[in-house]
């Protein structure tokens, strides 16, 4: 495995084709203007590496267990706007899943909902608790809760302020799977290797239709649809993928992400 990019608290190694982010910022990666960049510069960094896909982890007792509210100003702000964290978080176009273990509060939380998908292990435990401190989550949180388990568990979570535990989440649509403890490293590399064995370029597609759905619904998705078929039409691994499929059948077509 490679070193790749590593700041001072977050570190970044290649496994094959799969770029493992692991959060370092002891106690328990709690989160500031600093952090975030470093973060997203790390996920923007691995766009131009051999990486087809990103795993984020931590290396700490939690994943993360919210905001160091040392590193945010009077008014609230860290200097960072909610929707540029967020705009660019979405517009990596690799697959990235979130392996969460221990806590995930708050921003912690918000950080793993900014990722594709969500793997927590069974004693994990999963909220935005912003609410118990007369706050409201600041960087999406409310607005990926809702857009993924709707607006009456979205409110629910976002207000009521609890730690879930990750089965309920899931059954909420929250979150992807949920794994034992002593499985969640094996599982989540398990699930970026065959993501980052797959057709890159067909993924970053569905990315951005899915974002644009997300943003301004199915009609403008459909409108942008062509145009981000084009891309996959012109891929590499398209014609892989047919060539294997007419030699052999389905599922048997090796992709080189381009």
């Amino acid at each position: 495995m490679a070193q790749h990019q590593p700041t001072e608290h977050i570190q970044v190694e290649l496994d094959g084709a799969v770029a493992v982010v692991t959060m370092a910022k002891p106690p328990h990666n709690l989160l500031n203007r600093v952090f975030i960049e470093d973060l997203i510069q790390t996920f923007e960094g691995a766009i131009d590496s051999e990486a087809r896909a990103i795993l984020l982890k931590s290396e700490m007792k939690h994943f993360s267990a919210g905001a160091d509210v040392d590193g945010f100003g009077a008014d609230g702000s860290d200097g960072s706007p909610a929707a540029e964290v967020l705009d660019r978080l979405a517009a990596i176009p690799l697959p990235t899943i979130a392996a969460v273990h221990g806590l995930a509060l708050g921003g912690g939380f918000e950080i793993a909902l900014a990722c594709d998908f969500i793997m927590a292990s069974a004693s994990a435990r999963l909220g935005l608790v912003e609410t118990s401190i007369g706050l409201m989550p600041l960087l999406g949180g409310v607005q990926r809760v809702v857009e993924r388990a709707g607006m009456a568990r979205g409110k629910e979570i976002a207000m009521f302020g609890r730690r879930h535990d990750p089965e309920l989440l899931e059954r909420w649509g929250v979150i992807n799977a949920v794994v034992a403890d002593d499985a969640l490293e094996e599982a989540s590399r398990s699930w970026a290797q065959q993501l980052a064995a797959g057709p890159t370029v067909a993924y970053s597609a569905i990315k951005e239709l899915a974002v644009i759905a997300s943003n301004e619904g199915v009609r403008s998705a459909d409108q942008s649809q062509e145009s981000a078929a084009q891309k996959v039409w012109a891929s590499d691994d398209l014609q892989r993928g047919l060539e294997s499929f007419s030699e052999s059948g389905p599922g048997t077509a090796i992709f080189q992400g381009t």
